[in-house]
């Protein structure tokens, strides 16, 4: 890895030889300097453009030229005439002035040759095929060579430090909630442009009342051969994996008019890319936000619809998927918009998973316990380390449906209206073997038999209506309603364990008799309505100042049941005991209204003001009834800096209440697994959360370098802890109210600098907590606090080239550092994470690209873990064919597994996934 990074220094040191620089400034005909003037090079030669810029605040420019070259240097700028000077180079570096005279023909820029980037206030446009190099398939390639646009290894695109909310097509909604269905799947070779719309208001009337900074939008604008015609790829493979037959199979197929769009992506396959896994669901929103982001409010009802939804392909030994996607968009007239999809996810997966975990009993000293009694079952054996080996078959069928409408029948009116659907069926079988689980003086080890299942649903419905009376009076009304049924069943077999093992874990007397068999079922049923509501009234005083008034609610009720039984000889056996009971009725209900001022001075913005809430709650379960009712304030601020264009500097301050769902209201146990219970606590208070952030960014085009730097610090008072109790082999949890605050710092940079063929990223993250928990001890049954503290350290590098005929690469060397101190007991683990990849397009019609990477995983400064994954694809296509051959190879190294850590109040662990095999494949695609 070293040589490769000495290597790429050495092709950029020889690059930046090649060439000098023309520097200089443009100003007006009064001598103004021009912000953001577009100024390219044309070599004179080859006609081609070879280089281009943009003027920074004070009018300067600087162009990368060859030695030795006649250029025509071309400037421009909105309302002013082109300038036009001829440059011959030489072997020094250049400096020209240039002047821009008054232009009454034009209202836009005339440029006779594509700029590769373009700047129209909040919008910046990029030409893709100025960055393409031939290798490109997807619109995630293209993205990653644009200056200032990163894409991810999960498909999410950033834009100058900032995650971009939707990906657009010809300005419709594609699949509004993720962007990875469209950095994944959207052909590059459709692609025209590239708009980045910054500051973006999904309500125009709203735009100069709300602060959108964060909401950064991509528009793909399509070549014109891709209008009104489908286009599109149908591709089809078959392989092998070791001794097992492997194929795939993914038409996506694209429709675009000016009256409606359609989009359908399908993915069959059994080599392990999932199409939408964990990540993907929880970013998969529909586009639905939470009502208590800004009131001050976090009340969100718990979920458990996808409890084991497909985890990552990287950490599974087999998967099987089934993927289909319809996404359409529909004008009936100019003023209605009506959009939708539709999405199936289906998976089955094998996974084999070795986990180490090292219990941190601090408080109790193991040499003054009591010794283990092999002749009495129900003694304790004290281990404070627990080695477990899992077998896990997962079987997930997802369904989300969105349908939405927006009506503006002018521009002071507009309408909207969501409904989105999620539906699915989930089962899972885990076979478990644990070194904590003895069932007599031999330590024997027998297996644990867990089977999950569950068909939840929800509906969630979107009504906001946004009126504009005059240029001094807006109004706006939101209302969510959201309707989720959840059904979770669980079942445990231990066999050979006797159930009197667990009697001090359940406090319930089985019948009596003499069976070797464990068998204990728990169902659960989760209703939940929840009505969001608010109007705001948005004053406008000024030009540069607006008062916002707010009035609105939170209505919700939950319903929770449970019944656990045992299953004896055959015989159901219902178990009625208190603690086992859970038949709870929670309602929460938040009034409240607030008052914000805004107003802006030079270069500051400013925003604050305050809400105030009158909260009342209710639980009844257990013939008890739990009320609490009292009003809080809650005030906010922030301040927003501009130092010039594309550079601000902003601090948010907030207080925040949290409340926590029914989920742990709940008294009576319910199963984790086959040795952990939880207990919730009725009489659990709200939480107050102090949060402050800052945050800075900086964007300048004048040399592409892209700065992004943010801190915050977090203060939690009375949260929602765990108190966790051991009993036996088994451990109890409940929640309580912390009488000490958590406390969080965490700090993020991320450097960006692109050149003409290169880009060069570096970045860190840094966080620091210190969190309260409450341990049981199990010999004294003393309750004592524990403090864990938790410092994590990421750092990444990445070097890239953009050649347009030499082959490209990516080099990048990432490290993470997680250290914990729980109870006393200190774990570092540490992972090097160096990789490499390459593309190369030769012989006009082939494409080569491959993708290394490497981790060693230590521990306390030792190598515990260390692997590499290698893939490799030969792609050919005829020019001037639509039909293309590709030959790939994943995991060419055969490695068998990989290694990942982690951490909580309770333990440290440290897990070994065995992972899918080298497989091969042929790919046959025909492209639409």
């Amino acid at each position: 890895m070293k040589k490769i990074l000495l290597i790429a220094i050495c092709i950029a040191t020889w690059t930046s030889n090649a060439q000098i620089t023309l520097r200089g400034v443009v100003k007006d005909s009064i001598g103004t300097p021009l912000e953001m003037a577009n100024v390219i090079a044309v070599n004179k030669a080859t006609k081609k453009l070879d280089s281009y810029g943009f003027t920074d605040a004070k009018g300067n420019y600087k162009l990368n030229l060859a030695k030795n070259t006649s250029y025509s240097i071309k400037v421009s700028y909105i309302g002013l005439k082109t300038a036009e000077v001829d440059v011959e180079t030489n072997e020094v570096n250049l400096f020209k002035d240039l002047v821009l005279e008054e232009d009454d023909r034009l209202d836009e820029v005339n440029i006779t040759y594509k700029m590769p980037v373009t700047v129209k206030g909040d919008t910046i446009v990029y030409d893709a095929d100025s960055f393409k190099s031939g290798t490109e398939k997807k619109l995630g390639d293209v993205l990653q060579k644009l200056p200032g646009v990163e894409v991810n290894d999960d498909g999410e695109i950033e834009v100058e430090g900032k995650t971009v909310k939707k990906v657009m097509v010809e300005g419709k909604d594609f699949f509004d909630g993720d962007s990875k269905l469209a950095t994944k799947n959207i052909p590059a070779n459709a692609i025209d442009k590239v708009q980045v719309l910054k500051n973006h208001s999904e309500v125009g009337q709203m735009s100069r009342v709300t602060d959108n900074e964060d909401n950064v939008v991509i528009n793909i604008k399509l070549k014109e051969g891709k209008k009104n015609f489908w286009f599109g790829e149908v591709a089809a493979g078959l392989g092998l994996g070791m001794l097992d037959s492997r194929y795939i199979v993914h038409p996506k197929l694209f429709y675009y008019s000016p009256k409606y769009s359609l989009n359908v992506i399908t993915d069959v396959n059994n080599i392990g890319e999932v199409p939408f896994t964990m990540r993907d669901y929880f970013k998969f929103t529909g586009g639905f936000r939470q009502f208590g982001d800004n009131n001050g409010t976090n009340f969100n009802v718990g979920s458990n619809d996808i409890a084991f939804l497909t985890l990552r392909n990287n950490r599974a030994k087999e998967i099987e998927s089934k993927f289909g996607a319809l996404n359409f968009s529909y004008s009936p007239k100019k003023t209605w918009d009506i959009s939708g999809f539709a999405i199936y996810s289906g998976n089955k997966t094998d996974m084999e998973e070795t986990t180490q975990r090292v219990y941190s009993n601090a408080e109790v000293d193991s040499n003054s316990l009591p010794p283990y009694d092999e002749n009495t079952p129900s003694s304790i054996k004290y281990i404070d380390t627990e080695q477990t080996q899992d077998v896990t078959n997962q079987t997930s069928n997802l369904g989300l449906f969105k349908l939405s409408s927006s009506y503006k029948s002018n521009a002071n009116n507009q309408l909207d209206y969501d409904i989105f659907a999620k539906v699915s069926q989930q089962q899972q079988r885990q076979t478990t073997l644990s070194s904590r689980t003895y069932l007599n003086a031999d330590d024997e080890v027998v297996p644990i038999y867990q089977v999950s299942e569950q068909s939840p649903f929800s509906i969630n419905q979107n009504l906001n209506y946004y009126y504009t009376l005059n240029d001094k009076n807006i109004f706006a009304f939101e209302a969510q309603h959201l309707w989720q049924n959840e059904d979770p069943f669980y079942n445990a077999e231990l066999e050979k364990l006797s159930f009197y093992n667990l009697l001090s874990l359940t406090n319930v007397n089985p019948n009596p008799g003499d069976h070797n068999l464990f068998n204990v079922s728990q169902n659960k049923r989760i209703k939940t309505n929840k009505l969001d509501a608010k109007l705001d009234y948005y004053y406008v005083l000024n030009s540069k100042s607006n008062l916002n008034m707010t009035l609105g609610a939170t209505l919700s009720n939950q319903q929770f049941n449970t019944t656990i039984f045992e299953i004896l000889e055959g015989n159901k056996n219902e178990i009625t005991e208190p603690n086992t009971v859970n038949d709870v009725d929670f309602s929460f209900d938040d009034l409240y209204m607030g008052l914000h001022y805004k107003f802006i001075t030079g270069i500051f913005t400013f925003n604050q003001g305050f809400t105030l809430h009158n909260y009342v709650s209710k639980n009844t379960q257990l013939g008890a009834v739990y009320e609490d009712n009292f009003i809080k304030l809650l005030p906010d601020a922030s301040v927003k800096i501009n130092l010039k264009k594309s550079e601000t500097l902003r601090l948010n301050y907030a207080m925040q209440t949290s409340f926590t769902d029914v989920n742990k209201l709940a008294e009576g146990y319910v199963f984790n697994n086959y040795n952990s219970l939880y207990s919730g606590n009725r009489t659990l208070d709200n939480s107050l959360y102090h949060n402050i952030n800052l945050n800075y960014f900086s964007f300048n085009m004048f040399n592409y370098t892209n700065v992004f730097g943010a801190i915050s610090y977090s203060k939690r008072i009375k949260e929602i802890k765990s108190n966790t109790e051991f009993i036996d082999v088994n451990q109890v949890r409940t929640s309580v109210n912390s009488a000490f605050p958590d406390e969080s710092i965490s700090a993020r940079a991320n450097f960006q600098k692109s050149f003409r063929k290169f880009k060069l990223r570096l970045g860190g993250n840094i966080s620091y907590g210190k969190s309260n928990s409450l341990i049981t001890d199990r010999q004294t049954n003393e309750t004592r606090n524990r403090l864990a503290k938790t410092f994590s350290q990421t750092y990444t590098s990445k070097f890239s080239t953009n050649f347009k005929e030499a082959p490209n690469f990516d080099v990048g060397y990432n490290v993470s550092i997680n250290n914990s101190d729980i109870g006393g007991v200190e774990n570092t683990f540490t992972t090097h994470s160096p990789y490499i990849n390459v593309d190369a397009f030769f012989l006009k019609e082939f494409i080569f690209t491959s993708k290394y990477a490497y981790n060693n995983v230590l521990n306390n400064g030792q190598t515990i873990d260390s692997y590499g994954f290698l893939r490799a694809d030969l792609t050919y296509q005829k020019k001037g064919s639509k039909w293309e051959y590709k030959v790939g190879v994943t995991n060419l190294l055969n490695s068998t597994g990989l290694n990942q850590n982690s951490s909580n109040d309770i333990y440290v662990s440290n897990s070994s996934y065995v992972i899918q095999p080298r497989i091969a494949m042929f790919t046959v695609k025909y492209n639409l």
